[in-house]
């Protein structure tokens, strides 16, 4: 029987954005100042994904789940020609060094963001029509993997190691949740350990990334500049922090931090306590959708919302940890949180999918 959606789950994402987009401005003001003589540059660009973002999300809430598990393989082509083209000189454009951008005017689209979903819909889709094979390699992981390496593959001619990475483990992840025999995952590790030396070996600024991880002290003005700077600006943030708009590391020290780093300067003017809630909210959210997954009416869409709300847990994991020092920094947004159009309307399309879910929870 269909219900109405989690509205706990809406306003917990509505407060994250509305919240992002308040961070962004007192991140982003004086560098816009300077850059484009308004203070409000990227907040107005913000803004305007925002609200295509919220209309995006209610629409999803009111598509029936099983149209994805219908057009699962539409969904995943359209993807894939949308990666093959934005490798096309003319077609795709360059942005901090990355051939992974489609400019529209002022604004970029980044379809790895959306591949991101296709192959978790595709997935999932897979899982649920292969139950039975699942302890097969051959017929039941392999080919998985195989669409799998081919769109990681397309995603690193670009180069993007983070959104590879992100979609890596997402996939594994429902394939572990799927059942799939434990042995496979020894040996994926091994394969990956292996696979990310040849990727550093094949482009030596990696290297760098993870030297200056070690000991960003050793390049302070170079390659550990963003780290030590994002560590200044959490270090001495105290309980309450510095107070909102009264961030040092805006002015020009951490660069851009409007981005990946937001999570610094929010740190830096609302103190732990301020942390603590931004990580709270994350908390409730992963809560709400881990119990629509659990109660979600079929396999199908069980795999699709775990795989969903995994992968928007697990890119929000990974930019802390970049963000504190703990691991080298990979490139990925604060979902919800960060300037950026993409990551924030494939977010919300996320949650979309997962309020339409949420509709016919048998609980």
């Amino acid at each position: 029987m269909k219900k109405k959606f989690d509205y706990l789950l809406f306003i917990a994402v509505i407060i994250l954005v509305i919240f992002g987009l308040v961070m962004i401005y007192s991140a982003s003001s004086i560098w816009s100042e300077y850059k484009f003589n308004d203070s409000f540059h990227y907040v107005k660009q913000q803004a305007l994904f925002i609200i295509l973002g919220i209309f995006i999300m209610y629409m999803a809430s009111k598509i029936d789940y099983n149209f994805y598990y219908e057009k699962a393989n539409i969904i995943l082509g359209i993807c894939f020609l949308l990666l093959i083209l934005v490798l096309i000189p003319g077609i795709g454009s360059i942005r901090n060094g990355s051939r992974s951008w489609f400019g529209i005017g002022p604004f970029g689209i980044q379809p790895s963001e959306a591949a991101k979903i296709a192959m978790l819909i595709f997935t999932s889709k897979y899982l649920m029509s292969s139950n039975k094979y699942l302890k097969s390699y051959k017929k039941g992981v392999f080919p998985i993997l195989g669409v799998l390496l081919v769109f990681f593959g397309l995603i690193m001619l670009q180069p993007d190691l983070g959104t590879g990475i992100v979609l890596v483990i997402s996939i594994i992840a429902l394939l572990f949740i799927a059942g799939v025999d434990m042995k496979f995952f020894f040996v994926s590790g091994i394969i990956g350990v292996i696979g990310i030396i040849i990727l550093i070996i094949i482009a030596p600024y990696r290297m760098d990334r993870i030297t200056s991880f070690i000991n960003p002290w050793k390049d302070p003005l170079g390659t550990g500049f963003q780290i030590i700077q994002s560590l200044y600006a959490i270090g001495p943030s105290g309980l309450f922090g510095n107070g909102f708009l009264n961030s040092i590391q805006k002015h020009f020290y951490l660069p851009e931090p409007q981005t990946d780093f937001i999570f610094s300067i929010i740190a830096e003017e609302f103190g732990v306590l301020g942390a603590f809630i931004v990580v709270s909210l994350f908390a409730f959210i992963l809560y709400r959708c881990i119990k629509i997954s659990l109660n979600a009416p079929d396999k199908f869409s069980k795999y699709l919302s775990f795989g969903l709300i995994f992968q928007i847990i697990f890119q929000t994991i990974l930019n802390l940890m970049v963000v504190i020092g703990m691991i080298p920094v990979t490139g990925v947004t604060l979902p919800f949180l960060s300037y950026g159009g993409s990551s924030l309307l494939i977010s919300m399309a996320s949650m979309g999918i997962l309020l339409n879910i949420s509709r016919y929870t048998i609980k």
